[in-house]
């Protein structure tokens, strides 16, 4: 940033003024690879995509409906995402997406419950 300054006899002559900002942060906690916590981020995602899935299922119908005219005309008319199929293939993408992160973020919990256990008599 350059300014004009005066100097005490009336000269004007440019300066570089510099300005340093520091901004000191808490220490927060520690970023930590535990699995557990990837897990809940993957169960996380997915119940935000089950839903996606839906709304992308909705459309791809609608758009479906609206070829034989059972319905209003469909709201994209034109490039890729007015035709029905993509819509649909979408939502199959999305929810195997969902499906996957439900299984890895469940895959910890495999002890078997004990009310499935065998008997044993010892």
């Amino acid at each position: 940033m350059r300014e004009f300054l005066k100097s005490a006899k009336g000269r004007v002559f440019r300066a570089a003024i510099k300005m340093v900002v520091r901004i000191r942060f808490r220490i927060g906690p520690n970023v930590s690879r535990n699995r557990r916590k990837n897990r809940r981020l993957a169960m996380a995602c997915a119940s935000l995509l089950t839903p996606a899935s839906v709304m992308a299922a909705a459309l791809g119908a609608w758009g479906l409906a609206a070829g034989p005219q059972w319905t209003s005309n469909f709201a994209i008319r034109t490039g890729l995402f007015s035709h029905w199929q993509v819509w649909l293939g979408c939502a199959a993408l999305l929810q195997t997406g969902a499906h996957l992160l439900n299984r890895y973020g469940r895959a910890g919990d495999r002890e078997v419950p004990a009310h499935s256990r065998p008997l044993v008599r010892s």
